[in-house]
């Protein structure tokens, strides 16, 4: 039996089905399961046999027009890069970073239109018109605790927030995304140059998006029909290896529970109802899920956001955030309900008042393999990110400061492959949703050392250096050169889309954001709302958002005894 076969067994079971079952009976278990393994299967595609085509990407004047234009312009592109990545502004308030995108777009003939689907830092730029339709995916938000200095092998936080009981640092682009949305930038300007300068009828639409690392911009974007009448929507991101792929990812649910009781001095705490007796209680219950209740496909992880501020004040207010993520969108609702019910008896148990509050949700990835073997056989004939030496000693500085191997920097390319017949869990992204309305392309590019995760200092560190610079722009090359052959290769896109149609066949995409739902928000500073023409709040949005407030009694022991004498 092939390690294929083992995992087709394990993910089968996964869903209640027998290792003999084909593909109808898999979309019968799960439609969404049917559109990824399912669909991958019943057209015939065997990870023990597949090799990806190499007559795909088409050389033309238009292509060598696109990547001359990423090369000569190296500079700018890494100037917004390194800016972003010193702005580190986190998620939903990334006001200089967005203004910083919008304004290198503008300078090469996009129009802007700010405030996609009512958040203040989201934006579409679009040059040109007719054709086909193809959108590039631009984020720049950085992740909270993960400040670093540029470059340096060892951990040294750039910014450093001392307190003497509790010191923190400050956010960093520990994903990189100062990376993604300046590549995703260049490669899109680089198309519209090709345009511009060969005549070509296609229309270039950049999606600058806000709150990705809270998978919060797209969810709502998408479901507001801001992506709609697109025919490919092209995306990279940030990684310790270089490979185009058509895998899946996990489907995500993200809440707040709150717990709101009665502050008291912890010195006398007889009739103190504690917020953070509340939130330990939900952290400790969902904890016993994990044996029992939780699949191999499935995750949940959370994080205290208020958890008081001394020990000799009974905290009145304590808020645990969770991420929740499975398989499909059926299967994480099953999981997430049942982290519900351990917030309504850690509610019970503590004498609070829960209050739950949902912010975003995301469906997983849905692949494309003619589009992954479009982008692949570009990848491959541009060739893999270049390193130097000085590259190399970096990278091996960062894995041995983490202690992992020091193999350095990876040099070569991944070779395109099927996606694994079992899925056990993993990453999320709101790309995901974009995935079930227009095919989307992606590839994973080097920009950090091989065997670093995601969400470490070692990634921000890497992320303004040489390194990361290296990757981005050999990003920008794949993306550029897979938008040119849609547009050059009519029958490339149709193939694409005729895939998507076939996998989604028996799929109806319904957003997971409830009616009338309001995204978390921030107010952008007045600045920005001049600069970008927009005003506070948006339409749809409730400001200010109504306060939480204990309004709680103390609680007692029982009548008052007499006095023993």
């Amino acid at each position: 039996m092939t390690n294929y076969d083992v995992g087709r067994r394990r993910l089968l079971k996964a869903f209640g089905l027998t290792a003999a079952a084909g593909p109808l009976a898999m979309s019968k278990a799960d439609a969404v399961l049917g559109a990824s393994l399912g669909y991958d299967e019943k057209t015939g595609v065997s990870p023990s046999d597949y090799r990806p085509p190499t007559d795909l990407a088409r050389s033309s004047d238009a292509k060598s027009a696109a990547i001359t234009w990423i090369e000569a312009n190296a500079a700018e592109v890494t100037k917004l890069s390194d800016d972003v990545w010193g702005y580190a502004e986190l998620s939903l308030r990334e006001w200089k970073s967005s203004l910083a995108t919008a304004a290198l777009l503008r300078k090469y003939g996009f129009s802007i239109r700010w405030g996609a689907g009512g958040f203040p830092a989201a934006f579409v730029a679009t040059f040109g018109q007719g054709g086909p339709v193809l959108g590039f995916n631009a984020e720049y938000d950085a992740l909270p605790g993960l400040s670093q200095v540029a470059g340096k092998g060892t951990h040294d936080p750039l910014v450093y927030n001392y307190d003497a009981y509790g010191p923190t640092y400050g956010p960093g682009h520990g994903d990189a995304h100062n990376l993604l949305g300046s590549g995703s930038t260049a490669a899109a300007i680089a198309v519209s140059q090709a345009i511009r300068r060969y005549g070509l009828k296609a229309t270039v639409k950049v999606f600058g998006t806000t709150g990705e690392e809270q998978l919060v911009g797209k969810p709502y974007l998408v479901k507001a029909g801001v992506y709609d009448g697109l025919d490919a929507f092209l995306d990279w991101h940030p990684f310790n290896n270089t490979l185009a792929f058509w895998n899946t990812t996990s489907a995500l649910t993200s809440a707040t529970f709150t717990f709101v009781g009665a502050a008291g001095h912890g010195a006398n705490p007889l009739g103190n109802k504690s917020g953070l007796d509340g939130a330990l209680l939900m952290a400790t219950m969902s904890e016993y899920l994990r044996e029992k209740n939780v699949a191999a496909s499935g995750r949940f992880h959370y994080a205290i956001i208020n958890g008081g501020g001394a020990p000799n004040v009974t905290p009145d207010l304590c808020s645990i955030w969770y991420f929740v993520r499975e398989g499909s969108p059926a299967r994480v609702k099953v999981l997430y309900d049942k982290i519900v019910e351990c917030a309504k008896a850690a509610a019970q148990a503590s004498q609070t008042r829960l209050e739950h509050k949902f912010h975003s949700a995301t469906w997983n990835t849905l692949g494309n393999k003619a589009g992954a073997e479009l982008m692949n056989d570009n990848m491959r004939q541009i060739g893999p990110p270049l390193f130097t030496a000085a590259d190399q000693e970096l990278a091996r500085t960062l894995q041995r400061s983490v202690g992992k191997p020091a193999d350095g920097l990876p040099t070569g390319l991944i070779p395109l492959a099927p996606p694994a017949p079992a899925f056990g869990g993993g990453i999320s992204t709101d790309t995901a949703d974009v995935s079930w309305r227009t095919p989307v392309l992606t590839a994973l590019v080097t920009t950090f050392p091989a065997g670093l995760p995601n969400h470490n200092w070692t990634v921000t560190a890497a992320a303004a250096s040489p390194i990361g610079h290296s990757g981005m722009l050999s990003a920008a090359r794949y993306l550029a050169a897979a938008a040119i052959d849609l547009i050059e290769q009519p029958d490339r896109l149709a193939a694409i889309k005729e895939e998507f149609s076939g996998r989604t066949a028996a799929v109806r995409w319904e957003s997971l954001i409830p009616e009338g739902q309001q995204p978390p928000a921030y107010e952008p500073p007045q600045d920005f709302l001049t600069a970008t023409g927009q005003t506070w709040p948006p339409p749809a949005v409730q400001w200010p958002v109504p306060e939480v407030v204990s309004t709680e009694t103390l609680g007692g022991t029982g009548p008052a005894l007499p006095p023993v004498s």
